[in-house]
């Protein structure tokens, strides 16, 4: 199984850009991982929100497979604990899932064509966090989950 990561636009906070590449390149030891960045929509070139999503919802949809299964990161979706979300990538792996795609949206969340092709949606906590945090929590959960299923010493219980 391979994890695809899609993040609309680029990180731009400077102090998430660091540890997003650490953990990135750690996961790696772990399972095949890619980001993939998507372009970058600004609301004021858009006359309304619903055009926006749906605009990046064309530019995520182009980089998605039919067999994928993709997992939206939202804040209105299913939480997990740390050990539950391991649970679900081992899941995903005995169901020999090629790719599982965690998308990340952008500022105003996502086009309901996104959640019509979902197979799941996420929530990392019932806060609100920035589009461009959740790119870190994630990763560190991702990373988090690999140690936990080899049992490593990372995540405490």
């Amino acid at each position: 199984m391979k994890i695809i990561l899609i993040f609309t636009g680029k990180t731009t906070e400077k102090y998430l850009i660091e540890p997003i590449n650490t953990y990135l390149a750690r996961i790696k030891n772990y399972i095949p991982i890619e980001l993939v960045v998507t372009r970058d929509f600004h609301l004021q070139s858009f006359s309304e929100k619903e055009l926006l999503k749906k605009t990046e919802a064309d530019e995520i949809l182009k980089r998605i497979e039919s067999n994928d299964f993709i997992v939206l990161l939202d804040e209105n979706g299913k939480e997990l604990t740390s050990t539950e979300f391991a649970q679900f990538i081992t899941s995903q792996t005995n169901r020999n899932t090629r790719r599982l795609v965690f998308i990340v949206g952008g500022a105003y969340g996502f086009s309901p064509i996104m959640y019509q092709r979902a197979n799941m949606v996420l929530s990392l906590s019932r806060m609100t966090f920035t589009h461009q945090m959740v790119r870190l929590i994630l990763v560190e959960q991702l990373y988090r989950a690999c140690t936990i299923l080899r049992g490593e010493p990372y995540h405490h219980e």
